[in-house]
């Protein structure tokens, strides 16, 4: 597969909606308290969880459109995502009709890797970055718990980073302890609690970043 893309075909900046990015390392938890802000969002259609595209069979815990290979790489041809990626091995996309919903002026909210964190600041007019993530001792007990087969070498996915400023989070959540707790900080941020800094609780590191904390185990 070539680098991480955006799709051409479009204006420059894409609003007037909000797309919400959740990254972090795997293992930090993001699709657990996606699920959890996903149900707690569930009667609001301004806000929309889209699923992503993988070539990888979906399973309990990640509800991915599932796409060969070769299909995948037909789609992308055909313009269907606003954005791929490569990572450990497979492929993944956001399906380009997540344009129309922030063109409607809707939320948008995503899980994706941090190394198109940068093309998509560039191609959506406001975007808000929220980093879920965990010491590091945690991270490998939960890769080691969840032992899925696809998630290739365990060592390569404790060892993967991204260095580079474009992709610094707004919102740090640090998910150790409470998940419904965090699960809530996530729809608080979800919901438009995070204006420029404004409004996520929590602890205001020297690098500007805001964190929403809660209790440690």
């Amino acid at each position: 597969m070539e680098a991480p893309a955006i799709s051409g075909d479009r204006p420059a900046t894409i609003g007037p909606g909000r797309l919400i990015l959740v990254v972090g390392p795997s293992g930090a938890g993001k699709d657990t308290l996606l699920g959890l802000a996903r149900a707690a969002c569930a009667d609001d259609s301004s806000i929309v969880f889209p699923r992503r595209v993988v070539t990888r069979e979906a399973s309990s815990f990640e509800d991915n459109e599932q796409l060969s290979l070769d299909g995948f790489k037909q789609a992308r041809s055909q313009g269907d995502f606003a954005v791929d990626w490569e990572a450990h091995g497979h492929c993944y996309a956001l399906s380009r009709a997540i344009d129309d919903d922030i063109r409607a002026r809707r939320t948008v909210v995503a899980n994706v890797s941090r190394t198109v964190v940068e093309a998509l600041r560039r191609a959506y007019a406001d975007v808000v970055v929220i980093l879920i993530t965990a010491p590091a001792e945690v991270l490998a007990e939960r890769l080691a718990a969840r032992a899925r087969g696809s998630d290739g070498r365990l060592a390569d996915r404790l060892g993967r980073a991204v260095d580079d400023a474009a992709t610094a989070p707004d919102v740090v959540i640090t998910n150790v302890g409470s998940v419904e707790q965090h699960a809530r900080e996530l729809v608080r941020v979800i919901k438009g609690g995070f204006e420029g800094g404004k409004g996520c609780v929590g602890e205001a590191p020297s690098s500007g970043e805001r964190q929403c904390r809660s209790s440690q185990r």
